[in-house]
């Protein structure tokens, strides 16, 4: 009989001085956890006890439910410090621990989401997991207790079987892994070109055509798939109309729904329902960031009647103006010497409840009763607008109301009647219990929001989000970019790096960033950071030809996966790190001229073929890189002297939909001038060797592969040429 085990004198909770605002909100928790680390395994071996491993996420409303009710109490709390090493995992933090034990999870249990609980041993092989468990048994679903009293008892009783049941999933997982496997050695075949139109038949199989967007309740934002359908709908083909009316069916139905924030903009993490009518109301970066560019990118697109491009672009502006304004950090929080009041850097999330008397309330800043609307605006207005946006006499959401939303598009004389409403209604919701910001800044979805920022500044002429661009691209640059070791850390907080470095996801998301803000702005400096992200994240994440997600950061999720690094192909609420890594490759051989970079692209988009044709939901991006590289993509190198004319040309590529465009802009030979950016074509290969006309007239080079058709020098010769090359 082993000896039973007692927790260490020096145990403690170690959650006080953690970066993230989700470690830290169990800080206060009686239970002694401990961040991810080898620390936290070494005391598990030297108690010789197993690792309870709890996964969740700041904004998470069930993670808060799971804390008060078991994390809180104190007899639960002495039970896991006797006879575990409690770790407690911030997911946004650490995504490559999540991936690993979500994984194992969904192996395990048969499902997944959050709060994740996974039992694992010394080594960190999972042998037991679940999600939420209640303080009390519920038909179906064991209390947390019971869970911990049977696992406690299967490791003192039952130790091997509970350890070799743990090898055999480990290397279940790292199978697994192996199919997804990249050889970047190789040279890549050509993809069948029937397959981006099969994807979107199959697409549309799956869709819902009365509420928009894909499969039933819950619904998530499909962001990467309709990046995907808009480039297919840029390119004549027999499926360019239906990927047109798909997405303009869903960016309708999502805009015009509770999962907009109709009074203050942006976006929900997703519907409880499937007509988009009750949120679950945390509001993430990253699904704003890659909203605010498909909105864009709509309006770029020219819209549709059912869903017009004006339209589209409110929604863009508000979004963004979200942003900026609820997630900023403000310059000089920590001390930086920056214009007053200007964004250096976005936080994460919006946490999805508030706290009403003491109580967590999913929503409750958002939720409104008839009775309130009308004490607010009168009788006669109060009413009118709840029957405008959905407030109904009993809530939808709970006894606290319904989240206003029209569910349709607003006549002239309704928008007056709401436009009206607004600052009202803004006014009393400011007064209520605003739900708390997760401040900590992670590269990759801050890379995401500078592609965004860029791409709406050009397209709906709001300089102030290039300029918004600008200063979180020189946050990350500045603050999680470690240009002596040639390294990006994904974390930071209160303007300090911490923890981990970036993953692939982080490495591509900034990439991107940078090359979208280097075509929209012409300045050289952001493609040579891209360049060197690139050539940092090859170094970092290709072994012997073989491409991860992580560099291996930690033996135990080595472990998890059965000793290998993985590469998870699929996207899931942001487009897969390899997904990403493919198109910012794409991207930079454009730019460059590099067939190795090209090679390696097209060796990524090798994983395609047999997902689309399964699962094309969760291929967006790998699609969409894919659409792009049946398109060239077209290379255009915009040069001549700095000014109207010159602007105008750049302006009008900006706005172009073709397929992953890339852009560069100089001043170029033959009277280019030597403005600023004179040397732009001495750094960015595709510049080099352009002359601009007589007197440094501005011309624009054409190009697909680094063969160029003969420049031109309007706009409407621009817009034809575009046109006119695609299929």
């Amino acid at each position: 009989m082993r000896a039973e085990p007692t927790p260490d004198s020096g145990d403690r909770n170690a959650l006080g001085e953690e970066p993230s605002a989700y470690l830290r909100q169990h800080a206060g928790n009686p239970v002694h956890w401990q961040p991810f680390g080898d620390r936290a395994f070494d005391r598990a071996a030297a108690r010789n006890v197993p690792v309870f491993l709890s996964i969740g996420y700041a904004a998470c409303h069930w993670c808060h439910v799971m804390a008060h009710e078991s994390f809180e109490d104190q007899a639960t709390a002495d039970y896991l410090n006797a006879h575990f090493v409690s770790v407690k995992v911030d997911r946004e933090e650490r995504p490559d621990v999540d991936a690993a034990y979500m994984a194992a999870t969904q192996a395990i249990s048969g499902e997944g989401g959050w709060p994740m609980s996974v039992f694992l041993t010394l080594d960190g092989l999972a042998f037991h997991a679940g999600t939420y468990f209640p303080p009390r048994p519920m038909p179906g679903r064991p209390s947390f207790l019971q869970v911990l009293e049977a696992v406690h008892d299967a490791w003192e009783e039952r130790r091997d079987a509970v350890e070799q049941n743990a090898r055999s999933l480990a290397q279940t997982m790292g199978h697994a892994q192996l199919s997804a496997a990249v050889n970047l050695n190789e040279l890549p075949g050509l993809l069948d070109p029937e397959l981006l139109p099969a994807a979107v038949r199959s697409l549309g199989r799956s869709e819902d055509p009365d509420d928009g967007g894909f499969g039933a309740a819950p619904k998530f934002p499909p962001s990467a798939v309709l990046e995907f359908l808009m480039r297919h709908a840029a390119v004549p083909s027999d499926t360019a109309g239906e990927a047109r009316d798909m997405a303009g069916r869903t960016l309708a139905a999502m805009a015009r729904s509770a999962l907009f924030d109709q009074l203050d903009g942006g976006f929900a993490r997703y519907s409880v329902t499937r007509d988009w009518s009750v949120p679950h109301f945390e509001k993430m970066l990253y699904d704003n960031a890659q909203l605010l560019r498909a909105f864009v990118h709509w309006v770029r697109l020219g819209g549709t009647p059912g869903f017009p491009a004006a339209e589209a672009a409110d929604v863009a502006v508000r979004t963004a103006e979200w942003m900026l304004a609820s997630l900023g950090l403000p310059a000089g929080s920590w001390g930086a010497a920056r214009p007053h009041g200007a964004a250096e850097a976005l936080a994460s999330s919006l946490d999805a409840d508030s706290v009403v008397n003491g109580e967590h309330h999913e929503g409750a800043s958002y939720l409104w009763t008839a009775g309130e609307l009308e004490k607010l605006l009168g009788n006669d207005d109060g009413a009118a607008i709840a029957r405008l946006m959905n407030v109904g006499e009993h809530g939808t959401v709970s006894k606290l109301g319904s989240p206003l939303h029209p569910a349709r598009a607003l006549s002239p004389e309704e928008a007056a009647r709401w436009a009206g409403a607004r600052p009202r209604l803004l006014a009393a919701r400011a007064a209520r219990p605003q739900p708390a910001r997760d401040d900590k800044v992670v590269a990759g979805w801050n890379g995401l929001a500078v592609a965004a920022l860029a791409e709406a500044g050009a397209v709906l002429d709001r300089p102030g989000l290039v300029d918004a661009a600008v200063r979180i691209a020189g946050y990350l640059e500045g603050v999680h970019w470690r240009a002596a070791g040639e390294e990006l850390v994904r974390v930071s907080h209160a303007g300090a790096a911490r923890g981990i470095g970036g993953l692939l996801e982080d490495y591509a998301f900034c990439g991107e960033g940078f090359l979208a803000l280097f075509a929209v702005t012409g300045n050289a400096h952001w493609y040579g950071l891209a360049e060197a992200v690139v050539s940092a994240a090859c170094r970092r994440f290709i072994a012997d030809g073989s491409l991860a997600d992580t560099a291996g950061e930690s033996a135990q999720v080595s472990n998890a996966l059965g000793g290998r690094p993985g590469l998870d192909p699929f996207d899931g609420a942001t487009p897969s790190g390899a997904a990403a890594f493919a198109g910012v490759l794409l991207s930079y051989a454009a730019l460059s001229g590099s067939s190795e970079h090209r090679t390696m692209a097209g060796n990524i988009l090798a994983l395609l073929p047999p997902i689309a044709a399964q699962a094309p939901r969760v291929a967006g991006w790998l699609l969409a890189t894919a659409q792009a590289a049946a398109e060239g993509p077209v290379e255009a190198a915009v040069v001549g002297r700095p000014g109207a004319a010159r602007d105008a040309l750049h302006v009008a590529l900006l706005r172009s939909p073709s397929p992953g465009l890339v852009i560069a802009v100089g001043a170029g030979g033959a009277g280019g001038g030597q403005g600023e950016d004179a040397g732009t074509a001495g750094t960015v290969p595709l510049l080099r060797g352009r002359t601009a006309g007589a007197d440094g007239a501005p011309l624009v080079y054409l190009c697909r592969g680094m063969v160029c058709e003969r420049p031109v020098a309007s706009v409407q010769e621009v817009r034809d040429r575009l046109s006119s090359g695609r299929r």
